[in-house]
């Protein structure tokens, strides 16, 4: 029997783009002060919808880091993702392009709905023009697996590659994927997720979901744990990582920005809130189980923040139910609040602020709640400094799906 030590998944290379920051460190800078970005939808076609608050990424420029070739084939969902990409490539240092062996470096997405945005304006041309008038790319740009299709086929990457279709926690559930492709031996995998809900068809999809908020103030259209929570405003973007081999990792000379240590996932049924509280307490259990992690060991939760009463509630139980008294103590918090939900990207844009939290020593607040009404020391209106070692994630989907995930800091690799 080998003695030799398990491979270790670390996290070397963050990318962002987000309504508030189209880099990392933009990115932390605007969570750590709390800044919400929350405001009118202002993209076309979308004036005449009920729906009218949600977190744009209104400066970004995806021919500055997409090729056009790609650009014309892609939905804007998967210029997210690419463009993420080519950020987390050049912040782990490798984004050379000189691959060693391309078979070793794969690719994992989670996706929600797709290509709307493409899927509509080709649906329009066949019955505006006819079928001649329908793209070749119609077949590929809509589909939930394009940015996974795409990001391999652009950067060379022909190691094993995924897509996660798994609700909104399945942004968790593709990460703990990465790891486990780590651990079976592949060099690198970039993983992440990347959404973009706000073209009408889209928007007139989400309008079936209850828990989505209408209100027409961007300071009040999500604010959860409060007695005024109306449900969540929905918000385009997304983050890609890199999570590779941590011995791989040391030898180049990479910063190990933490490690991800366990995961759990649980399945609960469709709106089905009160029953989350189970179901996410037993994710919980599961992730610290795996990490090898005491309640007491986490020092920040990174809440999924529905901003339903009843989610809340289920939310803010589950956390008491698998962390026992640590639970009411430990630090709570929700920055997706500032920028709205971004569906399966949600948790990996949290994973990435837990990931800059806790290098930092600072738990960002949660903007637009002042005033909860739940048994949570939810951290409110501006950063609390803080020692943080280990971060629990949480994620539920609308359609059942329930996913918890612990990281380390990278200085705690060792232990």
């Amino acid at each position: 029997m080998s003695n030799q030590r398990p491979r270790r998944a670390a996290l070397t290379g963050i990318g962002v783009i987000a309504p508030n920051g189209l880099r990392a460190d933009a990115y932390w800078k605007s969570i750590r002060e709390g800044l919400g970005v929350l405001d009118r939808i202002t993209r076309e076609g979308c004036e005449h919808l009920p729906l009218r608050v949600a977190g744009e990424v209104r400066s970004f420029d995806a021919a500055a880091l997409i090729e056009e070739r790609f650009l014309v084939q892609t939905d804007r969902f998967s210029h997210f993702a690419m463009a993420a990409t080519v950020l987390a490539l050049d912040d782990a240092g490798l984004g050379g392009g000189d691959l060693d062996d391309p078979y070793d470096i794969g690719v994992v997405t989670a996706a929600g709905s797709g290509g709307g945005e493409f899927g509509q304006r080709e649906l329009q041309k066949l019955w505006g023009q006819g079928p001649r008038y329908v793209g070749p790319y119609q077949s590929i740009a809509w589909f939930y697996a394009a940015s996974t299709g795409q990001i391999s086929i652009r950067g060379g990457f022909k190691g094993p590659c995924g897509v996660v279709a798994s609700d909104e926690a399945g942004g968790l559930d593709a990460i703990a994927h990465a790891v486990r492709d780590v651990r079976r031996g592949t060099g690198a995998v970039l993983v992440g997720a990347a959404e973009a809900p706000l073209a009408p068809y889209s928007m007139v999809c989400q309008l079936g979901y209850p828990e989505l908020s209408t209100v027409e103030d961007p300071d009040r259209a999500y604010r959860p744990f409060t007695a005024g929570a109306c449900g969540f405003a929905p918000a385009e973007g997304g983050a890609m990582l890199v999570v590779e081999d941590e011995n791989r990792a040391r030898e180049r000379g990479a910063a190990i920005r933490a490690t991800v240590a366990g995961h759990a996932a649980t399945f609960t049924g469709a709106s089905r809130w009160e029953r989350s509280r189970e179901g996410l307490a037993h994710a919980i259990r599961g992730a610290l189980d795996e990490a090898g992690c005491a309640p007491e060991e986490i020092d920040v939760v990174f809440a999924d923040a529905l901003g339903v009463p009843e989610a809340d509630r289920a939310e803010a139980l589950a956390i008491a139910d698998a962390l026992g008294a640590h639970g009411t103590r430990v630090p709570v918090t929700a920055p997706k609040t500032g920028i709205g939900r971004t569906y399966c990207a949600a948790p990996v844009l949290d994973t990435a602020a837990a990931v800059l939290a806790m290098e930092n020593g600072q738990v960002p607040p949660t903007p637009y709640v002042f005033d909860i009404c739940h048994d949570l020391d939810l951290v409110m209106s501006s950063a609390r400094p803080a020692e943080l070692h280990t971060a629990l994630v949480l994620s539920r989907g609308l359609m059942g799906s329930n996913a918890a995930l612990v990281v380390r800091r990278g200085s705690e690799s060792a232990r």
